[in-house]
């Protein structure tokens, strides 16, 4: 990235871009022509996007000042949008600590602009009144307008898009509840916006003047309950109208494994969602429209902005989930390499079946595992595993596939996340359940000598202490009938998928 060169756009380095909203600003930079480096702590889990050949990705994290500041040499524009959606108790001083860092190298580096989403904080509440998660999003922005390098903050209160989080809060509670017992935030005055908008409010704030420091307020053009959110969106997606029951005693602790027993989002993430919406989220100006491109008018309404979520989901068009972004506490360490890894025990059950099927029929069934179409064994325990799981405070079951055929690294797949995808060969998958120890479950298609298809799987499993010891032996004995038939039923889904058509119906 040369810095004297500004006719091919400008220069922008986007953070966060594994997650919601910048895994779907990438491609809408490139598409205003700017050039785009994303700094990512996993490479990895970005290289299977549709605009991967395009960007640059350098390995980092905001944590660290080096690695920072080497994303930031000779950069125009810094998207930060990185924040802790988490419960621990240090979230605060880490998101800090890397606004900091951030602002710091920002302004060493001579960026000539930093962009951040944030937060729609209400007017007149005290800060120390806010959630801690609002109080931290309002304490990031500070410290990034106080950088010295020309800042704008966009504050958003809910945003509605497919695979938003807020979005498939509002989906689930809606389509899975006609008759709700609900806190009594559903009464609280929100100003949603559209993904689309927040997409063009960042794209068009990279050329703001370089005289503008300020935050901006972002919303659509209704104010509305989160009750009114809930029968609109029934209406929209065609329910019957739905019979809401507020009540004052569910806290936002309540409140937020209410959401995640309901819905997919778990509570780790529901709970910031749920807090902020003790207050309104309504805007206070609207200056931000004096610097947005296009035709002037209003932007995207609540119902048309549902209606284009809902048009995504059911075309299997969801570029990005709520869930890309790695869950707060999930494990992270990669599948060990080394057969006699050095880091201490490694458990393993091992599977392989020859299947009457093409190595092709195989992998599709191996590809489009998980969500709707289950896991080929023992459902119940499934079932039970991600209940507990959840119960934990973890991720659970329900989490879903992004696509309903295709993977790519990075994508969460229920309690799990694609680590490494080889198509036509290797799908591994890292368990992001609450596990005493790290876990994987790898499955292959193999083509023999003999031209025979081979189906090889292996479920492994590093221990953390004697508890991680004590959990492995005490499942162990399970494992011949969800792992045995698991694959037992994958052969047999791939055998009848060869015979009868190119998509399989699940086992279950």
């Amino acid at each position: 990235m040369e810095h004297d060169d500004t006719r091919e756009g400008l220069r922008c380095l986007v953070t966060g871009a594994t997650g919601y909203i910048g895994g779907r600003l990438v491609p809408e930079l490139l598409s205003a022509g700017h050039r785009v480096r994303c700094l990512a702590r996993s490479p990895d889990r970005l290289r299977d996007h549709p605009w991967a050949d395009r960007a640059e990705v350098v390995a980092g994290d905001v944590t660290d000042a080096a690695s920072v500041a080497r994303a930031l040499a000779g950069v125009d524009v810094a998207y930060y949008l990185v924040h802790t959606m988490s419960s621990g108790k240090d979230f605060e001083e880490t998101d800090r600590r890397a606004a900091r860092i951030f602002a710091e190298q920002a302004r060493i580096a001579g960026v000539r602009r930093i962009v951040h989403l944030s937060g729609l904080t209400p007017a007149g509440v005290p800060e120390h009144e806010l959630s801690p998660h609002l109080r931290s999003r309002a304490e990031v922005a500070r410290i990034l307008l106080d950088s010295g390098v020309p800042t704008t903050v966009l504050r958003a209160a809910v945003v509605i898009g497919s695979g938003s989080a807020s979005f498939e809060m509002l989906r689930y509670l809606t389509e899975r509840l006609p008759v709700m017992i609900t806190p009594s935030w559903v009464h609280t005055r929100i100003q949603p916006v559209a993904v689309r908008d927040v997409l063009r409010a960042l794209v068009d704030s990279a050329r703001m003047p370089s005289d503008v420091n300020r935050a901006f307020d972002l919303g659509g053009p209704e104010v509305l309950t989160y009750r009114q959110m809930m029968l609109r969106y029934a209406a929209v997606a065609g329910l019957p109208r739905r019979i809401i029951l507020p009540v004052p005693v569910l806290t936002p602790g309540l409140s937020s494994h209410w959401v995640g027993l309901v819905t997919p989002v778990p509570a780790s993430i529901a709970r910031p969602l749920t807090e902020s919406l003790r207050h309104e989220g309504v805007c206070h100006e609207h200056d931000i429209a004096r610097h947005l491109s296009g035709p002037p008018g209003r932007p995207i309404g609540f119902d048309e902005a549902v209606r284009l979520a809902l048009q995504r989901v059911r075309e299997a068009r969801v570029t990005t989930r709520w869930s890309s972004a790695s869950v707060p506490g999930a494990p992270s360490d990669p599948l060990p390499t080394d057969p006699d890894w050095a880091g201490g025990s490694l458990y393993s059950d091992h599977r392989e079946l020859r299947v009457d099927a093409s190595p092709e029929a195989l992998w599709r069934v191996i590809e489009g595992i998980g969500g709707e179409n289950g896991w080929y064994s023992f459902p119940l325990a499934w079932a039970v595993r991600g209940g507990l799981d959840r119960l934990v405070g973890g991720v659970g079951l329900r989490r879903g596939r992004r696509d309903a055929a295709r993977l790519r690294v990075g994508d969460s797949l229920d309690f799990w996340r694609v680590e490494a995808i080889e198509p036509g060969r290797l799908l591994r998958l890292r368990a992001e359940m609450r596990l005493p120890g790290l876990a994987w479950l790898e499955m292959s298609a193999v083509t023999e000598e003999d031209g025979r298809t081979r189906y090889r799987q292996r479920a492994l499993f590093h221990p953390h202490g004697l508890l991680g010891h004590a959990y492995w032996w005490s499942v162990s004995p399970f494992h011949a009938i969800v792992f045995g038939g698991m694959a037992r039923n994958i052969a047999r889904a791939a055998a009848g998928s060869a015979v009868r058509a190119p998509r399989h119906t699940p086992v279950h």
